[in-house]
């Protein structure tokens, strides 16, 4: 069984077993009949041990956070990439995701223990790099939509992200929250960027098939006092690339990332807001964001 999903205006495909879909409503929101079009990438999901690695050479590994997987990352003399991803840093590999060197064909193999595990991770990792050189980056944020304008806010993991979004909630009737941890943020050759909804929301089950033009990007950081400035580009720079998921370590890779970040920072502002976790600083932000 295949189904097809439209993620920020971009179509991608995954093939499984039908009960493996039930395990997925997160994805339910973005199933499309619009087919005609070519897809990105197709993951064919397989309940099966996972791979050897005799025959792949070991280019790195992903272990930035404690609470995040690790994902070690293979390549063969073909040019195809083999991931193995763990569910906790200093856990045992539980799937294994074999690409094509362009990443459009995606054979996933794991356990059926961790089916919806394996699929989001195969599925969110593969859209970030497939999709870098098509000026979309997928953000390690929360995004909180007012009066038609979304705000994204940023941080390391345990900074606040999601208590500052809520408490936009709490200040404003009219915000709603578009995602709390992994948006898509497309950038047009008019110079107009908007932020989408996706199937990773981390923590928050927010699977929301909608999008909004960016207002503002804001780095957040506890404090004793709200206090809020902009950025300059220099000094928002490296925020927002410690946001930005991507193959950092090809160089194609980053030269796409760093152009898309460079016309990011052209069309939208960037503030840093030191805060405490109160509606008093969401009413700060809101109010300096708005001008």
């Amino acid at each position: 069984m295949i189904n097809y999903y439209l993620v920020g205006d971009h179509l991608f495909a995954i093939e499984a077993e039908p009960q493996h879909f039930d395990l997925l409503p997160n994805y339910t929101p973005f199933i499309t009949d619009q087919i005609g079009a070519t897809q990105m990438f197709i993951i064919h999901v397989h309940e099966s041990s996972c791979m050897e690695i005799k025959d792949w050479t070991h280019v790195y590994t992903d272990s930035s956070d404690d609470d995040m997987p690790r994902i070690e990352m293979y390549k063969n003399d073909k040019g195809e990439w083999l991931l193995g991803v763990s569910v906790s840093k200093d856990g045992p590999i539980v799937s294994m995701i074999q690409c094509s060197a362009d990443w459009s064909e995606v054979q996933l193999y794991t356990h059926p223990d961790y089916i919806r595990f394996a699929i989001d991770n195969a599925a969110m990792l593969v859209y970030a790099f497939r999709t870098v050189a098509m000026k979309t980056l997928l953000f390690h944020s929360s995004v909180t939509v007012r009066n038609g304008v979304g705000y994204m806010f940023l941080g390391h993991s345990g900074t606040g992200k999601s208590t500052h979004s809520r408490q936009w909630l709490q200040a404003f009737e009219e915000a709603w929250l578009l995602n709390d941890d992994n948006p898509a943020v497309r950038l047009f050759d008019d110079g107009s960027v908007r932020v989408y909804g996706t199937p990773w929301s981390g923590k928050t089950p927010c699977y929301k098939n909608d999008s909004a033009p960016v207002g503002a990007l804001v780095q957040l950081a506890q404090a004793p006092e709200n206090k809020i400035t902009r950025l300059r580009m220099t000094q928002a720079y490296p925020y927002i690339l410690a946001s930005v998921s991507g193959l950092k370590i090809l160089p194609e890779s980053m030269d796409a990332i760093y152009e898309s970040i460079a016309a990011l920072l052209e069309a939208c502002p960037v503030y840093k807001l030191e805060c405490l976790p109160n509606v008093e600083a969401a009413q700060l932000c809101a109010q300096t964001c708005s001008l």
